[in-house]
C-alpha cells in the first residue's frame, strides 16, 4: 500500500490550484448544507462517473466540511497521478492481499475525529445516469472495524450543461442514519437517495 505523503509546498499548491480549475471548468458547483457531528470523522461516499469526481469532493470538503482530506484510489491511478499522494491519496490493490492493509488503514483514519475519508463504493467509473449501483465487499470490513466513530455522508453528484457552454455540478449530500454495519442496509439507501437525487435533477429547468 502507498501511504499518504506529506509536503506542505505541494499539497499547498494543489490545494489552491484545484479550486482554480474548477473554477475554469465549470460554470458552478452546487451543493446542499447537510448537518454533521464534527465529533466524528466522515465517511464519504459519492457515485462515480468521471475523471474530476476525487477534485469535486476535495473542494467539497474545503468548502463544507473543512477536515483532513483522505481518498482511496486504486494503485494504478497513484502511479499515473503522482501527486495524489501529497493530497491525503492512499492505495488499495484490488485482488491481492494487501487489500486488508488498505482497509485496516481507511478504519485507522476514520477514527480521528478530523479526517474525512472519501471512498467510491462502486469501485469503477459509470455513467452519470446509471441505474446499476452496487458497493464493493471491502467497504463492510471498513464499517465494522470504524462502527461508531464516524458519520457516513452520501454524494450523489451530476453535471448539466443546459444552455451553457460550460457545465453545472449539482452535489446532493444527504447524512445516512441507518445500520452502520449492515452492507446490504446501506447499499440499498444508498440506491434510493441516488434514485430520489436523479428525479429531482431531471426537473430542474431553466
Amino acid at each position: 500500500m502507498i501511504r499518504p505523503k506529506k509536503n506542505l509546498l505541494i499539497s499547498g499548491f494543489f490545494s489552491r490550484y484545484i479550486p482554480f480549475i474548477i473554477g475554469r471548468n465549470f460554470r458552478a458547483v452546487n451543493f446542499n448544507k447537510v448537518d454533521f457531528d464534527p465529533s466524528k470523522s466522515i465517511l464519504l461516499l459519492p457515485n462515480h462517473y468521471s475523471w474530476w469526481d476525487g477534485f469535486l469532493m476535495f473542494y467539497l470538503n474545503k468548502l463544507l466540511f473543512k477536515k483532513k482530506f483522505y481518498v482511496m484510489i486504486l494503485e494504478a491511478t497513484s502511479k499515473k497521478i503522482f501527486f495524489l499522494k501529497y493530497l491525503g491519496g492512499y492505495t488499495v490493490l484490488k485482488g491481492s492481499k494487501d487489500i486488508i492493509t488498505s482497509l485496516d488503514y481507511t478504519a485507522e483514519l476514520l477514527a480521528d475525529p478530523g479526517n474525512l475519508v472519501l471512498m467510491f463504493p462502486q469501485g469503477k467509473l459509470y455513467s452519470n445516469f446509471t441505474d446499476d449501483i452496487v458497493f464493493q465487499n471491502g467497504l463492510s470490513k471498513v464499517i465494522k472495524k470504524a462502527a461508531g466513530q464516524f458519520q457516513t455522508i452520501f454524494a450523489v453528484s451530476f453535471i448539466e450543461y443546459m444552455q451553457y457552454k460550460k457545465p453545472t455540478v449539482d452535489i446532493r449530500l444527504h447524512a445516512y442514519d441507518g445500520d452502520f454495519t449492515d452492507i446490504n442496509e446501506l447499499t440499498d439507501s444508498f440506491k434510493a437517495y441516488y434514485q430520489s437525487a436523479k428525479l429531482e435533477q431531471s426537473k430542474n429547468v431553466v
